[in-house]
Formats: structure tokens, C-alpha cells, sequence
């Protein structure tokens, strides 16, 4: 099955700016997934949609095996790069490349709701052993904490359109289509990336719908970021700024 065609775009483009500007999660999200997904060195997980490996790096402290699913070449290459020894199949979440009863968890980290149908939750409780888990992680950008990140991202989410977002909630209706998973808890972590303007500038350039721009608007864009920086009074003049997330993590159960 295709992946949405601004993902394909955007995340072959921006791989490089993903791996540079993505935050990793928090220690304390990472043990709570663990721990609820029941990872220890007996168990295998599928990481779906696992980009550059931000989640799977993590993960592999638990020791679990890891095996990582990803539809876009060029994230699969910065994938191996930081990940060698981890291997990382090409499919999407609607068509795993995996035997039934594969995994004992799943996982998702920043996209699910790029693919939350009812064929992709098929899928996954195909590849899991019975009362299998998934778990899914994102890093919600915290804006209303902060007046400099509520300008940048006025900027930015113009040219959002509808794309699916995480925040809007959408995903959550796959499971109403496909009554295989129940939910089993759900839990909100602080959460934080410091980094300087360049770190700003390829968080933002990591976005699918920003990494699909032509160059000239996406470089303006970027251009009217750094100014913004420049002049905010909660910015200027330093050189580590903080970024707030709030990592949300929900575990769901095949039934």
C-alpha cells in the first residue's frame, strides 16, 4: 500500500534534518513502554514507521530484539547509519513483511496517525502473538508554554493544510473501525529538546510538508524562523534555547 505522498516527499528530503532535529523521548516514557509492552531479552519488537531510529536506539537498552519497518528509503539509510547491527525491513504498517504471530510488541514513534486505518491495526494483530502489545510515542510540541513557540509555529502551520497530525486526534478512530486492539493505559511525560538555532531550523526543516516546499519558500520560511529567534525577547542573544514537548505514550492490547 502507498504511503501518503507529502510523507514519501517530505521524509526522502528531510531524512538528514529528521536525524539532526528530532528529539529523542524521555527516560522515564521509554521504562513506562517498556514496562507495559513487557520488553526484556526474550521478547521481539516491530518498530513501524521506525524513521532514523529514534525510538529503536532506545529500545534496544531493554534487550529485546528489535526489527524496524520503514517505507522510506532515505530514512532507512540514516536508520542503518546509526544503527547498523539492527535490521530494518522496507513495508508499510498496512503490509508487514513478517510471519504471523511474529512479535510479542509493536511500536509506533511520531506515526501512527500517518497510517491509523483498519487495515494497518489488521496487520499489526496479524504479525502479533496472541494478547500482544502496541505502543505508541509522540512528542507533542508544547507551544502554549512558550511565546516564541507559539510565533514559529503561527509561521509554519500555514502550509500544514490536512495532513494528518497527531494532535488533531484523528488516529484515535482506526481503533473504533477495528475492534481487534483494547486499550490498556495511557500516560503524558515532560519532556524537553536544548539545542541552538541550527537544531531549531532542522527541527522545523524535518517536517514532511516543510521538507516538500521548493527550495526558495522553504528557505524564506526558515530564514523568517531565524529572525524571529534573533528578535524574541526569550531567544535573543542565547545560544542554548529549549524546546517543550509533552510525550504521550498509550499501550493497547490484541485482543
Amino acid at each position: 500500500m502507498k504511503i501518503h505522498e507529502i510523507a514519501q516527499a517530505g521524509f526522502t528530503r528531510g531524512a538528514a534534518a529528521y536525524e539532526r532535529g528530532r528529539p529523542g523521548y524521555p527516560a522515564a516514557a521509554i521504562a513506562f513502554m517498556a514496562e507495559q509492552l513487557g520488553l526484556n531479552a526474550s521478547a521481539t519488537v516491530v518498530d513501524i514507521g521506525a524513521g532514523t531510529g529514534k525510538l529503536a536506539r532506545l529500545l534496544i537498552r531493554t534487550g529485546a530484539r528489535i526489527v524496524a519497518v520503514e517505507p522510506v528509503a532515505a530514512m532507512r539509510e540514516q536508520f542503518s547509519h546509526v544503527l547498523p547491527d539492527t535490521p530494518i525491513l522496507d513495508g508499510t504498517a498496512e503490509a508487514l513483511p513478517l510471519a504471523d504471530s511474529y512479535a510479542d510488541a509493536a511500536t509506533a514513534a511520531q506515526a501512527f496517525h500517518w497510517f491509523a486505518n483498519a487495515q494497518a491495526l489488521a496487520e499489526i494483530h496479524r504479525v502479533l502473538k496472541p494478547h500482544g502489545r502496541l505502543g505508541l510515542i509522540w512528542n507533542n510540541r508544547d507551544a502554549a508554554s512558550s511565546g516564541w513557540m507559539r510565533e514559529v509555529w503561527a509561521l509554519i502551520e500555514r502550509g500544514e493544510g490536512n495532513l494528518p497530525r497527531y494532535r488533531k486526534g484523528n488516529w484515535k478512530n482506526a481503533f473504533a473501525e477495528y475492534a481487534g486492539f483494547r486499550p490498556v493505559i495511557e500516560k503524558s511525560f515532560e519532556h524537553a529538546q536544548r539545542g541552538d538555532f541550527a537544531m531549531v531550523s532542522d527541527r522545523i526543516a524535518s517536517l514532511s510538508f516543510v521538507a516538500n516546499m521548493d527550495d526558495a519558500n522553504r528557505l524564506r520560511l526558515l530564514e523568517n524562523v531565524h529572525g524571529l529567534l534573533e528578535r524574541h525577547p526569550e531567544t535573543r542573544g542565547k545560544e542554548i534555547i529549549e524546546i517543550p514537548y509533552r510525550t504521550d505514550v498509550y499501550v493497547y492490547e490484541a485482543m
